[in-house]
């Protein structure tokens, strides 16, 4: 089990929030944004990290915002952060969900298990899948 303390949790898009269709927006990888609004309820700050930028990068943004999903801050540490090439691109976070991991991308499903150690009942609601609150 993962601490369940506050969290920063920096987030993939492409393959990870949503099927690798880049550069294209894919179809939200399921259970994604149900996972991400549960981690910040939570309260844990969830940072978007993605190799995304200009405007590929505020499609993304787009994307997640009308999903329900604003970011703490987007390819970087803090909002107020500027990059002037003088500081590290690695993004400070205790947990990185990408699809390039080790052993490939879990599932959502999968990393809601891992970090309230708790695996949500899935029930078929008109075809979707759906979190049982």
């Amino acid at each position: 089990m993962l601490p369940h303390n506050h969290l920063i949790i920096a987030i993939d898009f492409d393959g990870t929030i949503v099927e690798d269709a880049y550069p294209k927006i894919g179809k939200p990888m399921v259970f994604a944004f149900e996972t991400m609004h549960k981690l910040q309820q939570e309260g844990h700050r969830l940072i978007l990290w993605t190799y995304r930028n200009g405007k590929k990068l505020r499609e993304a943004v787009e994307f997640c915002e009308k999903n329900g999903i604003e970011f703490y801050a987007v390819n970087k540490n803090y909002p107020e952060e500027e990059f002037d090439g003088k500081i590290s691109r690695k993004i400070h976070a205790d947990l990185f969900i990408d699809d390039r991991n080790v052993g490939g991308f879990p599932g959502w499903p999968e990393i809601y298990q891992q970090i309230f150690n708790y695996k949500p009942e899935i029930k078929k609601k008109r075809g979707l899948f759906s979190f049982l609150r």
